[in-house]
């Protein structure tokens, strides 16, 4: 089952400053993200940059949709950065999110929709067709991490 690990904005982040001790930091984050690829964990990961350089699209109906430039306002709303996670349930995801190195922020972690929650949703078709996307995604992903 999929994961994602998501990284909350802090006011830090969303002024695209890194914290005094970034180099120790990102050498840490190099070792974590090695230990879930090796793993076999991994599927993707990055960080993002401030919200000012990010656009929202909201839709209202079935008219344009309405853009709007950042930055946003709430940044407990906002996330800085993520990981993609394959693992069997949520307590192994949960045992990878406890050992990320961080020494402050907040994480949340939540699971996917796979597409097996859409049976007797969808055609059998269209069943078959997101499966293929799946793991075309997880393809592309480890062939990536190689």
């Amino acid at each position: 089952m999929r994961y994602m690990l998501i990284v909350k904005a802090t006011p830090q982040s969303e002024a695209g400053e890194f914290p005094p001790d970034a180099e120790q930091m990102f050498a840490e984050m190099a070792v974590f993200n090695n230990e879930l690829i090796a793993a076999g964990v991994m599927l993707d990961g990055a960080g993002l940059q401030p919200s000012k350089e990010g656009r929202r699209i909201r839709f209202e109906g079935r008219g344009n949709p309405i853009v709007t430039d950042g930055p946003f306002a709430e940044t407990k709303e906002l996330i800085a950065g993520y990981w993609i996670l394959e693992c069997k349930d949520m307590d192994e995801a949960l045992g990878w999110a406890r050992r990320v190195p961080f020494s402050e922020g907040e994480l949340e972690l939540r699971p996917f929709f796979e597409p097996e929650a859409f049976e007797g949703l969808v055609s059998d078709e269209v069943m078959e067709q997101e499966k293929g996307w799946r793991e075309a995604q997880r393809e592309r992903a480890l062939t990536a991490q190689s």
